[in-house]
């Protein structure tokens, strides 16, 4: 299933972010530190240029630490790149932006010139209470559900640095397609554009690969299923998630699921790993020049 959201406003907000760019010193992108590259705007990188740029990954303390420590040094073998751990739990980590910010522009930190930084990142990824944290006050709505922020503000934090928010959006593609379905699977695409027992199905095996032990703890399994489906099946009569002549009700296994990978009750848990990205891309890359190739074979043909 290909997993495409898109609603207007981020659109708008794709536009205004390029035609702010050049009076930017800094980008600070949030991501989900549960899904680092799928959480990661492939726009980014190409709107900054050789502006400097922190990676935030928030909600850590859902993430797995190790993997969350893989991604960071990953992530920093860019050029001008710092990542740094984050989690609402613990606001010092959030308020350490500011000196980072500081550290990465000491040509403007050792004047009164001010430093304008644009933080940006995708929706449900903890963007607004990391600026309602930096600000000391409640400047932007906060919602546990995407797209909230829908316009473009700027904030004066007071202390040299002026900030500015644009809405969280995603793209129009998304690409490879499991990079959609991790999205979904953390509540970074809305509920409504997706098919809940498809994409829990994806959490399911995912899991069974990745956390056989935490599976088999959490919802109390003597052996782990062989596939996905079992998997659920076995949740669902364990759950009493069931229907009408004794059927399992897969779309209430699919909330259980969902819901309890997205809260941190299943544990620490990372959708992906550097290692994984790498050869998800590689494999895009090959099926892109593929088609690219059949399509030329069929203009060759028909021109012959």
């Amino acid at each position: 299933m290909a997993i495409n959201w898109f609603p207007g406003h981020m659109h708008k907000a794709r536009k205004e972010i390029r035609e702010i760019m050049p009076q930017i010193d800094l980008i600070i992108e949030v991501l989900d530190a549960r899904i680092p590259f799928s959480s990661e705007n492939p726009l980014a990188n190409s709107l900054r240029g050789d502006k400097p740029c922190i990676k935030v990954l928030n909600k850590s303390d859902l993430a797995d630490p190790e993997l969350t420590e893989q991604w960071v040094a990953y992530l920093e073998k860019s050029k001008g790149v710092k990542a740094i751990p984050t989690t609402s739990e613990q606001p010092g980590q959030i308020k350490n932006l500011l000196d980072l910010c500081r550290q990465m522009l000491p040509e403007k930190a050792d004047s009164e010139l001010l430093i304008r930084a644009l933080i940006m990142g995708i929706p449900n990824v903890g963007k607004s209470t990391i600026i309602n944290t930096l600000a000391g006050r409640v400047i932007a709505k906060v919602g546990n559900e995407p797209a909230v922020t829908k316009r473009q503000q700027k904030i004066n934090l007071q202390n040299g640095i002026v900030l500015s928010d644009t809405p969280g959006f995603l793209w129009p593609k998304l690409e490879p397609e499991s990079c959609g379905y991790r999205l979904a699977v953390t509540g970074a695409v809305k509920d409504t554009a997706i098919e809940y027992e498809d994409v829990a199905s994806y959490a399911a095996e995912f899991l069974l690969n990745a956390y056989p032990q935490a599976v088999k703890e959490r919802y109390q399994l003597d052996t782990l299923p062989a596939s996905d489906f079992e998997l659920m099946e076995a949740i669902g009569r364990k759950r009493g998630c069931l229907g009408s002549g004794g059927r399992i009700n897969l779309h209430k296994v699919s909330e259980i699921i969902l819901n309890e990978l997205r809260d941190g009750t299943l544990g620490r848990l990372t959708l992906e790993t550097p290692e994984m990205v790498e050869k998800e891309q590689i494999a895009l890359a090959a099926e892109k020049e593929a088609k690219k190739a059949a399509k030329e074979a069929r203009k060759n043909k028909r021109k012959g």
